[in-house]
């Protein structure tokens, strides 16, 4: 499939963000890199199941969260002769068919239509962005701008330094250039409240059941609650195109 010539985005154009995980990618798409990075050894997968009772418990929770993501992270890169940015390369081009099937085909036909439109389209993602980057440029043909978690070296491998995560998705979209007004947000996650509240019309995509109570507790009377093909997430169903 070849890129689309979308028309050039104005100054002024509406910002519209997306998330990535379970709005665009159907599936957690930084636990599957980390966990193929971890699989390439024995020794590695033996330390990360060595961690798991402590670290996993971590990633449950919001002021845990980067901490039990970076052990993990660290575990799959220790000892790593390549960067980092050519791991993740190399993991979309090894799994460019699984990743393709778990890419959203009405999410992306939405994303498609606001870049027709000549919206500024931007992806917030609490993944890496250069592996949102990739799977988005060479898996999806969409050449958007990605903010998403920041990667430090530590003790001979990498962490996360900044989690695009809850109000700090903020703070990074802002220091990114993208201090507009929001004028669209699309999201999943409860974890996503300071994102769609900052929008003028924010969007829920695949919630799962259980936050669908806080997303009508907290978020405009009205707001959409569409489900973008995930078959375990809530939301009213939408067809491509629709």
């Amino acid at each position: 499939m070849e890129r689309v010539p979308y028309p050039p985005v104005a100054s002024d154009a509406p910002l519209v963000v997306f998330d990535f995980d379970h709005t665009l990618y159907d599936g957690d798409s930084g636990s599957h890199l980390f966990a193929w990075l971890i699989r390439r050894s024995a020794w590695r997968t033996l330390l990360a199941a060595l961690i798991a009772p402590v670290a996993a418990p971590m990633i449950a929770f919001l002021p845990t969260r980067r901490h039990g993501i970076g052990a993990f992270a660290w575990v799959g890169t220790i000892r790593e002769a390549c960067e980092f940015d050519s791991l993740v390369d190399a993991y979309v081009r090894q799994h460019t068919e699984e990743i393709r099937a778990r890419l959203l085909p009405v999410a992306l036909d939405v994303l498609h239509r606001h870049r027709l439109s000549g919206d500024r389209v931007v992806v917030a993602t609490g993944a890496p962005p250069r592996l949102a980057s990739a799977i988005l440029g060479f898996v999806a043909h969409e050449d958007v701008p990605v903010v998403g978690t920041q990667v430090e070296r530590f003790f001979g491998g990498i962490r996360a330094a900044r989690h695009c995560h809850h109000a700090m998705k903020m703070t990074m979209l802002r220091d990114a250039g993208f201090d507009a007004p929001i004028a669209i947000a699309y999201s999943d996650s409860t974890a996503d409240l300071p994102l769609l509240l900052a929008a003028a019309r924010p969007v829920v995509v695949n919630p799962k059941p259980g936050g669908i109570d806080v997303f009508r507790a907290r978020l405009p009377a009205g707001t959409p609650m569409l489900n973008w093909g995930c078959p375990a997430r809530a939301g009213q169903p939408v067809l491509l195109g629709g």
